[in-house]
């Protein structure tokens, strides 16, 4: 085990511009020194994840806004409980042993942090999700 999560943290992101003080909350700690890395380190896959649930829905996001296709984005990741779930694990199984049971002592609050940056971090690169865009293949 040992082995396994020395070498998931190894291959983490460092992310300079997420702080690190003493009297942060435990949950924003849990954010910036776990998250945060995992989902930088992860996200060409969510990329490739959330084009795949734009296909499965009938490219109904290709045609509409831009500011439509953020709500799309937020709507699809807060009300699509299986595909919540399916990213949520994506996230989990990068953790470490000891990262999951600080996990799971306050994983409601967790869970809302970790799909709230998700969202962020696609609405971010809306762009990117254009069948043009030639970055993600599937």
């Amino acid at each position: 085990m040992k082995n396994r999560d020395r070498s998931i943290v190894d291959l983490r992101p460092q992310i300079l511009s997420a702080r690190i003080t003493p009297n942060m909350s435990s949950d924003e700690y849990f954010q910036n020194k776990i998250l945060r890395p995992i989902l930088k380190f992860q996200n060409d896959l969510f990329l490739a994840v959330f084009t795949n649930y734009i296909l499965k829905n009938k490219n109904v996001f290709y045609e509409i806004s831009l500011e439509k296709r953020l709500k799309y984005i937020e709507h699809a990741i807060q009300k699509d409980i299986k595909f919540r779930n399916s990213l949520k694990g994506i996230i989990i199984g990068q953790f470490t042993v000891e990262e999951y049971g600080e996990y799971i002592k306050n994983s409601s609050s967790l869970n809302k942090r970790m799909m709230n940056l998700l969202i962020s971090r696609l609405q971010d690169q809306v762009q990117l999700l254009e069948p043009s865009a030639g970055g993600i293949a599937i």
